[in-house]
């Protein structure tokens, strides 16, 4: 049986341009794979949001590890999990490497940041990085520390995050290259695409260039491709989704004479019930009745 690892680099093998959906629980994650993305995101900024904390570097790593556990034993597409600055030091990058590759996650992503680290998209927040001596020693342990060799470690550039600019990204996504990385992640927080394409245009490394759109979000998918983009994230959709969704219910719902009132607002008990499986539970039980019987009981 293939590792969830060896399946992630066989889509990047096989497809123009991997779709990676966002989720923040096994439910959310179950949801992305249904819909037919590629892979699933395990966003550090959904889950810390989820427990209503900043998202800060105040979870601990065990708090982020359980999440992304628990969505890949729920779904059959890989996991990517965001693991913020690594929790730490190389020894720290070396055991959580070690405990998600062993959870069957597929691969990892930290990015340059020193911790604890901010949300690289919160206006006015502190975006400093570490040096590139120190992040190239995280992911030299990163590399080292992997067992499976298709098990991904994606190195985030924020350099246009910190407003270092595009010569700083430029040079650190070689250096994180140098070092082993498998991927790059080159993030911005611009409008548009435009910076993001200085990059790639600019950048004459080999391994896969991994985006997530989230302000530029006009970009199109045919625009990615011909820029030689290969990873998209949709990273906090989900979230965001829900958060309006259940916001938008229960404002009507306090207020509410009858449930009926807000029933078109909500999936059917039904609908829940076939994402849970409720109804193999049946067939299994007359599966292994079938096989005890077969055996003379």
């Amino acid at each position: 049986m293939k590792s969830n690892a060896q399946k992630l680099r066989d889509i990047i093998d096989s497809k123009e341009i991997i779709k990676v959906g966002g989720a923040f629980d096994a439910m959310s994650a179950k949801l992305v794979e249904n819909s037919g993305f590629d892979a699933i995101w395990a966003g550090s900024f959904s889950i810390s949001a989820i427990n209503a904390v900043p998202d800060a570097s105040i979870l601990t790593m065990t708090e982020f590890f359980d999440a992304a556990s628990k969505m890949v034993y729920a779904c059959n597409i890989p996991v990517i999990a965001d693991c913020d600055t690594g929790y730490g030091g190389p020894d720290n990058v070396r055991h959580l490497v070690k405990k998600y590759e062993n959870a069957g996650i597929a691969g990892i992503s930290i990015e340059d940041k020193v911790f604890p680290k901010q949300n690289s998209l919160l206006e006015n927040a502190s975006h400093d990085l570490l040096s590139e001596k120190d992040f190239v020693g995280k992911i030299i342990a990163a590399t080292e520390s992997k067992q499976n060799k298709n098990f991904m470690i994606i190195a985030r550039v924020e350099a246009l995050i910190s407003g270092m600019g595009m010569d700083e990204a430029l040079k650190r996504a070689s250096a994180y290259e140098k070092a082993g990385a498998d991927a790059i992640l080159i993030h911005s927080k611009q409008k548009t695409p435009d910076e993001i394409f200085q990059f790639t245009e600019s950048w004459d490394g080999k391994i896969p260039i991994v985006v997530v759109p989230t302000t530029y979000d006009s970009v199109k998918i045919d625009e990615l491709i011909s820029h030689k983009i290969k990873l998209v994230i949709y990273a906090n959709q989900t979230l965001r989704a829900s958060h309006a969704a259940m916001s938008t219910l229960l404002s009507k719902l306090v207020n509410a004479e009858s449930i009926k009132e807000v029933n078109e607002m909500m999936s059917s008990m039904d609908e829940i019930f076939r994402l849970q499986s409720m109804y193999d539970i049946k067939t299994m039980e007359e599966k292994l009745d079938k096989k005890i019987r077969e055996l003379g009981y």
